[in-house]
């Protein structure tokens, strides 16, 4: 599976935080020579005495919008690409998912620790709404300087460390394809990792060594099934480093992530244990937060 990006829609709040998204998008269509739509949501409060209506007059949203439109003008200044600024007015989450429909992006690009708009998008339940309903992969990038666990840094564009969380599901499957892609794009370091939950109950009675038998017997099966994900032609052009680790999946990748220097981690959207447990609710919040590097999850087709 080759990805190429042609069509990408980066969302921003035009907060500080929020536009380092900008500039990752930016990137991004450079690479891949893809369309780029900047697009900012203006979430306004509604009044519904007698049919929905905004509490703003029309001609204050209008200089909102011309507003908005300057400051993204301002962000792209003289990039060289083809780029196309959207303002609208509505929920964000609901107004970003319909504007990749639209726009036909492949890939949507959004910040953590912005301000209401975008940060919102990454809070309790318009987070699965959001990852469950949006028809495309979704690039989240969070400040280096505002992540708990700080990542290698490198010269210029690119990713040169990628991690792929694999729970062998067929939606892990489909971030394992993206991130061989992806190494492919950058001549980056794939990284292949498993999480296995260490057993708490229903082996407790059982001795230590039987315990560390069976652990040892679960990572072996999970390392085989790893390695057979690997597309055979791919060592030829990327490394490969493969991983089964025990601990708690947001805890243990974060980790990794760090150790490691990953300046990228790809997730599928509807696993099982790992991908799941990942990107759902407030534990969403704790991954994204906790790293430095973009967070890519991918959708199903």
């Amino acid at each position: 599976m080759k990805v190429n990006f042609q069509r990408i829609l980066c969302a921003t709040d035009l907060s500080t935080y929020s536009n380092s998204a900008v500039i990752q998008a930016i990137d991004m269509a450079r690479e891949f020579g893809a369309t780029l739509f900047i697009c900012h949501v203006i979430d306004l409060p509604l009044v519904t005495m007698h049919g929905a209506a905004f509490v703003y007059p029309e001609e204050q949203i209008e200089e909102m919008k011309t507003g908005a439109l300057d400051q993204i003008k301002e962000l792209v200044a003289d990039s060289a690409l083809k780029w196309e600024a959207v303002v609208e007015t509505g929920p964000v989450s609901s107004t970003l998912c319909r504007l990749a429909a639209e726009k036909l992006a492949d890939l949507t690009i959004v910040s953590t620790h912005g301000r209401t708009g975008i940060k919102r998008l990454f809070l309790g339940s318009v987070t699965e709404r959001v990852l469950r309903t949006i028809g495309c992969p979704l690039l989240v990038v969070t400040p280096p300087e505002k992540a708990d666990i700080p990542v290698k840094q490198f010269k210029g564009f690119g990713f040169k460390q990628i991690l792929v969380g694999c729970d062998f599901s067929a939606d892990s499957g489909r971030a394992v394809e993206y991130g061989f892609s992806l190494a492919q794009e950058f001549e980056a370091v794939i990284h292949l990792v498993h999480v296995v939950e260490p057993f708490v109950y229903r082996d407790t009675m059982l001795p230590d060594a039987t315990k560390t038998e069976a652990l040892t017997e679960v990572a072996t099966g999970c390392r085989q099934r790893l390695e057979a994900l690997v597309p055979a032609e791919a060592h030829n052009w990327c490394r490969i480093e493969i991983s089964c680790e025990a601990g708690k999946p947001f805890q243990t990748l974060k980790t990794y992530a760090g150790s490691h220097g990953v300046d990228l981690i790809v997730l599928g959207v509807r696993g099982h244990s790992l991908v799941e447990t990942m990107l759902l609710g407030s534990t969403t919040d704790r991954v994204i937060r906790g790293v430095a590097c973009p967070v890519l999850s991918v959708c199903p087709p």
